[in-house]
């Protein structure tokens, strides 16, 4: 449980620094204590379930990802992929190899 912990702290953290926010201001945003803010990142305290749903609202992720059994080394998820990935889950099989195409395109000439 120490780890789920830790890990969840540290992904709490790391999204309210991809954000560029304070504990105070994800604390106003999730409407918790600034102090319940410092025990969940330092792993002090865990955090009930609607605890977790309003810090994922206030960091604009899935809950989900508060709970990766990685902690990314680059970039954290976006909410732009999040978008298109959901979108690109509609397609049918010939849209989806469309579209392909054109990534490939568009990343080959980058590459060039």
């Amino acid at each position: 449980m120490v780890d789920l912990r830790t890990r969840f702290g540290r992904l709490v953290k790391a999204h309210r620094v991809r954000l560029g926010i304070t504990q105070e201001a994800l604390a106003e945003r999730a409407g918790i204590s600034t102090d319940m803010v410092s025990k969940i990142e330092s792993g002090n305290s865990g955090a009930r379930f609607g605890v977790i749903v309003q810090l994922a609202d206030a960091l604009e992720v899935d809950p989900a990802e508060l709970f990766t059994p990685h902690l990314p080394a680059g970039q954290l998820q976006r909410l732009p992929l999040t978008e298109i990935t959901s979108r690109l889950a509609s397609l049918s099989d010939s849209e989806l190899r469309w579209l392909k195409g054109i990534i490939d395109a568009a990343l080959q000439s980058k590459a060039l």
